[in-house]
C-alpha cells in the first residue's frame, strides 16, 4: 500500500535512484504513489563532489531527508547526506517490515481484495497500532484477544489472525485459557490445591515455555502460556489444562477447560 499524499518536511522516506544528472539525483519515492523528488549535489554527500556516480547509482535504494515540498510545482528536495547510519538503516527496516504487511494483508484478505476494503481494514488497524506489521505481529502473538477493540467483524479478525500465525516470525507467542475447578469434599481446597500444581507441570515445563496459573475467581482459574510458536503455546495450554482436570477427577472433584472467560474480569 502506497500513501497518496504528500510526505512532510523533516520526513525520513525510501526511493529508488531514478536518474542520476550532472546537478543531483532523481529519486522515486516507494511508499508514495507518482512522487518523485530531486537531491540536489549539495545534498547528496558531505564535502566536495566531482562525480555524483561516486556516491550513487541508479537503481539503488536510499534514504533521504525530505527538505521541502511544493505541490503547485510538483516538487520534492530532498537530503541524502543529513541521514545518519542509524537512521538509515532504522528506516529501511521499517519499509521492509511495511513491505511484508502489505503482503500479509494481501493473504488475509485475497489477492483481488479492493482497494476501499484494503484501506477500511488497514486504518482499522492502525487505529489500534502504529503500524500494520505491529498489528499482525500482536496477532500472530495473542491471537484474536489483539484485535479485540480492532473495529472489524470476525470473520476479518479471523483472516488476520490466521495470516499472522502462518507468517509472521515472532520470539515468542502467548495464549491464554481458563479452567474450571470444583470440589465438594472436606478437603476439597487442598484437592483444587493439587489440581493447580498439576496444571502448572511440577517444575516439568518444557525449556523455552513459560506457564502461569492464576486465581479469577471461583470456581475459575487462569492458564498463561509464552512458549516459542503458536503450536507450541497451544499444545501446552491445553496439556496443562489436562493435567489440572485430571487431578482433580481423581479426587473425586470435576474440571473443565474453556478458552473464554466466563465473566469479565474483576
Amino acid at each position: 500500500m502506497k500513501y497518496s499524499g504528500w510526505p512532510e518536511p523533516g520526513e525520513l522516506v525510501v526511493g529508488d535512484v531514478d536518474e542520476i544528472a550532472d546537478f543531483g539525483v532523481f529519486v522515486d519515492l516507494d511508499e508514495y504513489e507518482d512522487k518523485r523528488g530531486l537531491c540536489h549535489i549539495s545534498e547528496v554527500a558531505s564535502g566536495w563532489i566531482k562525480n555524483v556516480r561516486d556516491h550513487v547509482r541508479e537503481g539503488q535504494t536510499v534514504v533521504a531527508k525530505v527538505l521541502e515540498v511544493d505541490e503547485s510545482s510538483n516538487q520534492i528536495d530532498l537530503s541524502i547526506k543529513d541521514v545518519n547510519e542509524h537512521q538509515r538503516k532504522e528506516t529501511i527496516q521499517d519499509w521492509k517490515n511495511a513491505q511484508k504487511a502489505d503482503n500479509w494483508m494481501l493473504i488475509a484478505l485475497g489477492e483481488d481484495v479492493d482497494d476501499d476494503r484494503y484501506t477500511s481494514v488497514a486504518n482499522a488497524l492502525l487505529a489500534e497500532y502504529e503500524s500494520l506489521y505491529d498489528a499482525f505481529e500482536s496477532a500472530a502473538i495473542s491471537g484474536d484477544e489483539a484485535l479485540e477493540d480492532v473495529d472489524v467483524d470476525a470473520d476479518t479478525a479471523d483472516a488476520v489472525v490466521t495470516a499472522a500465525r502462518d507468517n509472521v516470525s515472532v520470539p515468542y507467542v502467548d495464549v491464554t485459557g481458563y479452567v474450571d475447578l470444583e470440589s465438594a469434599a472436606p478437603d476439597g481446597v487442598d484437592d483444587v490445591r493439587d489440581a493447580l500444581a498439576a496444571a502448572e507441570g511440577n517444575g516439568e515445563i518444557p525449556d523455552g515455555v513459560e506457564l502461569d496459573v492464576g486465581y479469577v475467581g471461583s470456581p475459575e482459574y487462569r492458564i498463561k502460556v509464552r512458549a516459542p510458536d503458536y503450536k507450541t503455546a497451544e499444545s501446552q495450554l491445553e496439556t496443562a489444562a489436562e493435567r489440572a482436570r485430571e487431578s482433580i477427577e481423581a479426587a473425586g472433584g470435576a474440571g473443565e477447560f474453556h478458552r473464554e472467560r466466563r465473566e469479565d474480569d474483576e
